[in-house]
């Protein structure tokens, strides 16, 4: 499936956000790329925001446009707060919980990890990305991938306490999806009430 592969520092310095994780030289060059990226101060436009706001979002959870669209027409179709059910939506996707379970150091070696079949729900192994992770199903690493450097470098000092709606057992490098996070604890930097004002044009 499509995915973005270009510049990732670049993005990041354009959100002027570590959106992708860490990164040294967004540290060094906390301004805009391009040539006048320093210098340049522009006004943004109300639909510049909240595209911008859209863009981040994008790029944070590894979605593409389409994919985003219909998961914003399945947030605005479901009973609650449109902007934080698409949050929650994007929170459930596989490579997501992977990532926050912190058998990934970021959420594209989360999807690589899923893509590749080393990850299980509920004991079977599912390579869909995007598969839609419920409330109490258990993620796991596969048995044959347990030894993996990769797993093993990621969860190292990992702090599992850090999202409440997961429970984590070292011992079977597995995890519990306990529920649904509320906004309040769902750590991205994303207003996204901006994202239901740009598609509510």
């Amino acid at each position: 499936m499509a995915r973005y592969t270009g510049p990732r520092t670049k993005i990041a310095r354009k959100f002027g956000e570590p959106i992708f994780g860490p990164d040294k030289v967004l540290s060094k060059k906390n301004y805009p790329p391009g040539q006048h990226g320093n210098s340049r101060k522009r006004k943004t436009s109300e639909y510049g925001i909240q595209l911008r706001e859209k863009q981040k979002a994008k790029y944070t959870y590894g979605v593409l446009e389409k994919q985003f669209r219909n998961l914003f027409d399945k947030a605005s179709r479901t009973k609650g707060i449109t902007g934080e059910v698409l949050l929650q939506l994007l929170e459930t996707r596989l490579d997501n919980v992977v990532y926050r379970l912190g058998i990934a150091p970021t959420r594209a070696a989360a999807r690589q990890l899923v893509s590749h079949r080393h990850i299980t729900v509920d004991g079977k192994v599912v390579n869909i990305p995007s598969y839609s992770v419920k409330p109490g199903q258990i993620i796991g690493v596969r048995e044959k991938s347990k030894s993996m450097e990769v797993i093993d470098n990621a969860l190292s000092g990992f702090n599992h306490s850090k999202y409440p709606w997961m429970e984590w057992d070292q011992s079977s490098k597995s995890g519990k999806f306990l529920h649904i996070p509320e906004r309040a604890d769902i750590p991205e930097n994303i207003k996204e009430q901006l994202i239901v004002e740009l598609y509510s044009k």
